[in-house]
C-alpha cells in the first residue's frame, strides 16, 4: 500500500553473453535498463562508448511484417464484432509460438503479400482511371467522327467541350455572328457536350466567347477511333481489371491463412528490437556491456538469481546520485489495486511522496455511489462489469473498480430507496414494504440529509488530505512544515467549523465562541510563518494571502454538492422514464406492453450510461482538484522494466502445441 522501494543496480556482462542475458531480463520483466544518456556511469566514466548502429535489418523486417498484417486483415475471415473488440489478441500456446518463430519460408509469404498488395493497388488505380475516362466519354457517345480527326482540319478549328446548358442558346447565337457553328452531341448533368467549329482566323474571338460562357475544353488525345469504339475498348479493359482484381482478392484471402503467423513474428521481432535497442544504447567497453538500471527491492533476489546463471556477468547494488530521478511503481492490496487506474490516470507521485490509492479508494467508492444512488443501476453495473472482466483481455483494473463502485451504488441506492428510480412504486407495489424497510431517507422528499452528507464527506476528505500531508511531513522529519502548513490549518478550520455551529445554534453558543477565539492563534501563525522564504515583506504578503485563502476551503467543500445534484438528477430522470412507460402500458392490442418494455430497457440503459459517466467524471474531479493537491506531489517517472510486449497475441503456457481458442 505504498510507493515501491527501488534499488539501483549495475550489471556488467561480457559481450559474448550480453544478448542472452538481455533476453532473460526481458522474459523476467523486473528490471528497468537505462540508456547511456540516462546512466550515471557514463558521466563517471566518459571513456565508455555506446554503439550507435541501429538494427536496420530488424526494423525493416518489422516494417514489412506490419504492412503485410495490415494488408491481410482486410481479407481475413477472422471473427469480428463485439468479441473481437473485447478480446482482439489471439491466445497462443508457447509451443506453437516457438514453432512459428523457427519456421522458414516466412520471407516468401511476406514477398507474396507485398507483390499482391502492390498489384491490387495498381489495379485499383487503373480501374479508377478507366471509370474516369468512361465518365468523360459518356456524353460523347453520339459522336460518329473518329476523335483523332477533330484536330486535323486545315482551314478550320474544332473545339470539343462541355457548355452549361443555360448558356447554350446564347453561345450559339453569338458564335453564328462569327460564322462559327455549335453542335450539341450529348448531355451530362447540367451541361451539353458540344463541338464548336470556326475558321482559324476567328479562333481567338470564339475562345474568348467560350471562356465567358464557362466552356470546359475536352481533349481526346491520345485516343483514336469513334467514341463508341473507345467506350467498348475501355469497358473491356475494365472487365479484365475487375476480373484480375477479384482473382487477387482470392489470392489475398488464401494468404490471410498466414495472418496469425505474421502477427506472432511481428511481436517476436518487436521484442527482439527492444532488446537490441537496450544493448546498443547501453554504455560499453570493447569487451563488456554495462547495464545500469532499477529494480524493485522485493525483486532484487530474483534478479540476483537470474544474473548468477551467467558466468561472465555480475550484479552490483549502487547508490543513486544526489538529485537523480528514481522511477516510481505503486503496490496495493487486491481490493485497493483496481483504484490504481485513478492514480495512474492522474500521474505517478514523486518517489519520496505518498501513493494516494489507498486513501482515494474508499472516497471514490462512496462518492460514486452518491452520484448514482440506485440499487437497480448498481446491480446492473456489477453484472456488466463481471461479464466484461470475463470476456475482455488486458488490464482489467478499471472494470474491477467499476464493479466495486456498482456494489456500493446498490447499497446506497437501497438506503435512499432508489430501485430503477421509483419502479417499485409504479409497477411492483408488493415490494414497497421491503423498500421502506431498507430505506434510511428519501432524498427527493427530504434532501437535507443528502445535502448534509455530501458536505460532511467533502469536509472530512479535505481534512484527511491535510492529515496525510501532516503524517508525511512528520515521517520525513519536516517538523516546521508539519506545524505551520498542516496543524495550523487543521486547528483553524475545525475551530471555525465549531464556531459556525455555535452561531447557528447547533451547539452551545459559549463553546462556539471559545473555538472562535482559538482560531485566531493558528491564523496568526499562518500569517507569520506559512511563507518562510524571502524578506519579511514577502512573507507577510503571502501570509495574508494564505489566511485569506481560507475562503477557498469553503469553495472546495461546496464542490461536493455535485454529489447530491447528480444523484437527484439521475433519480429524477429514472422516475420520468417510469412515468412514460406506465402511460404507454395501456395502449391496446398488446402494443402497450411492448412499448413499455422498450421504454424501460432503453431508457434505463441510457440513464445508467449517462449517470455512470457523470458519476465517474465528477468523482474523478473531486479527487484530482480537491483532494490530491492537499498532499500529493505528482510528476513521478513510471517504472518501465524491460519486458516482453505483445500487440497481436496473448501468449500463455501450453503443452499441446496448438493455438487455443479466444
Amino acid at each position: 500500500m505504498a510507493v515501491s522501494k527501488m534499488t539501483k543496480i549495475m550489471i556488467v556482462s561480457h559481450r559474448s553473453e550480453a544478448t542472452e542475458l538481455l533476453e532473460a531480463l526481458q522474459k523476467e520483466g523486473i528490471c528497468q535498463i537505462l540508456n547511456a544518456e540516462q546512466a550515471m556511469v557514463t558521466k563517471d566514466w566518459p571513456e565508455l562508448v555506446t554503439e550507435v548502429a541501429r538494427p536496420k535489418d530488424i526494423e525493416e523486417r518489422l516494417s514489412r511484417l506490419g504492412k503485410s498484417i495490415a494488408f491481410l486483415k482486410n481479407y481475413s475471415k477472422a471473427a469480428g464484432g463485439l468479441a473481437a473488440m473485447l478480446a482482439p489478441r489471439i491466445v497462443v500456446g508457447e509451443d506453437f509460438y516457438d514453432k512459428v518463430i523457427s519456421e522458414s519460408g516466412i520471407s516468401e509469404i511476406i514477398e507474396r503479400c507485398e507483390q499482391t498488395e502492390s498489384r491490387i493497388e495498381k489495379l485499383k488505380g487503373e480501374i479508377e482511371n478507366i471509370h474516369g475516362i468512361l465518365k468523360q466519354l459518356a456524353p460523347w457517345e453520339g459522336l460518329e467522327t473518329p476523335v483523332e480527326e477533330l484536330g486535323q482540319l486545315k482551314k478550320a478549328t474544332c473545339l470539343a467541350g462541355l457548355l452549361p446548358s443555360q448558356n447554350f442558346e446564347k453561345v450559339a447565337e453569338e458564335a453564328d455572328k462569327f460564322g462559327a457553328a455549335v453542335q450539341k452531341v450529348g448531355t451530362t448533368n447540367n451541361s451539353y457536350a458540344c463541338l464548336v467549329v470556326c475558321l482559324n482566323e476567328m479562333v481567338n474571338d470564339i475562345q474568348k466567347l467560350l471562356r465567358s460562357a464557362e466552356f470546359e475544353h475536352v481533349s481526346f488525345q491520345p485516343m483514336k477511333g469513334t467514341v463508341k469504339e473507345l467506350i467498348e475498348q475501355h469497358n473491356e479493359k475494365l472487365n479484365q481489371a475487375q476480373l484480375e482484381l477479384a482473382e487477387l482478392g482470392e489470392k489475398a484471402s488464401a494468404l490471410s491463412a498466414n495472418l496469425l503467423k505474421l502477427e506472432i513474428l511481428y511481436d517476436h521481432y518487436n521484442n527482439l528490437l527492444n532488446r537490441e535497442y537496450a544493448k546498443d544504447t547501453a554504455p560499453a567497453t570493447e569487451s563488456t556491456v554495462v547495464l545500469e538500471g532499477w529494480v524493485r527491492e522485493k525483486d532484487y533476489k530474483r534478479l540476483e538469481k537470474l544474473v548468477s546463471r551467467f558466468r561472465a556477468s555480475s550484479l552490483t547494488r549502487i547508490a543513486p546520485t544526489e538529485g537523480e530521478e528514481i522511477p516510481v511503481e505503486i503496490e496495493n492490496a487486491n481490493l485497493i489495486r483496481p483504484f490504481e487506474a485513478v492514480t495512474r490516470l492522474y500521474g505517478m507521485p514523486q518517489y519520496f511522496n505518498i501513493d494516494p490509492t489507498v486513501f482515494l479508494a474508499p472516497f471514490f467508492t462512496v462518492f460514486f455511489a452518491l452520484c448514482l444512488a440506485d440499487t437497480g443501476y448498481g446491480l446492473l453495473m456489477v453484472a456488466i462489469a463481471a461479464w466484461l472482466v470475463v470476456k475482455m483481455q488486458g488490464d482489467k483494473k478499471l472494470l474491477l473498480m467499476l464493479g466495486i463502485c456498482g456494489v456500493s451504488t446498490a447499497i446506497f441506492g437501497a438506503m435512499t430507496g432508489g430501485w430503477f428510480g421509483d419502479i417499485i412504486q409504479q409497477f411492483i407495489p408488493a415490494l414497497e414494504p421491503m423498500r421502506q424497510k431498507l430505506m434510511l431517507f428519501d432524498p427527493l422528499a427530504n434532501p437535507i440529509p443528502f445535502l448534509a452528507l455530501a458536505l460532511g464527506l467533502g469536509y472530512f476528505q479535505i481534512n484527511v488530505g491535510i492529515m496525510i500531508a501532516l503524517g508525511h511531513d512528520l515521517k520525513r522529519g519536516n517538523f516546521v512544515a508539519a506545524i505551520f502548513d498542516r496543524i495550523t490549518w487543521l486547528v483553524m478550520l475545525n475551530s471555525l467549523l465549531i464556531f459556525g455551529f455555535g452561531k447557528f445554534g447547533l451547539i452551545s453558543g459559549h463553546v462556539g465562541s471559545v473555538f472562535g477565539k482559538i482560531a485566531i492563534v493558528p491564523a496568526v501563525m499562518i500569517f507569520l510563518f506559512s511563507h518562510r522564504e524571502g524578506g519579511w515583506g514577502t512573507r507577510f504578503g503571502m501570509g495574508f494571502y494564505n489566511v485569506f485563502s481560507t475562503i477557498f476551503f469553503l469553495g472546495d467543500v461546496l464542490s461536493y454538492l455535485r454529489l447530491m445534484a447528480l444523484g437527484m438528477v439521475g433519480a429524477g430522470l429514472a422516475m420520468a422514464i417510469n412515468v412514460f412507460a406506465k402511460i404507454v402500458m395501456g395502449w391496446p392490442y398488446g402494443t402497450g406492453i411492448i412499448a413499455m418494455i422498450l421504454i424501460l430497457v432503453i431508457g434505463h440503459l441510457f440513464n445508467l450510461a449517462m449517470s455512470a459517466l457523470g458519476a465517474f467524471v465528477h468523482t474523478l474531479r473531486l479527487q484530482y482538484v480537491e483532494f490530491f493537491p492537499k498532499f500529493l506531489i505528482g510528476g513521478g517517472r513510471n517504472f518501465e522494466p524491460l519486458a516482453k510486449q505483445y500487440k497481436h497475441i496473448y501468449l500463455i503456457s501450453d503443452k499441446n502445441n496448438a493455438v487455443l481458442e479466444k
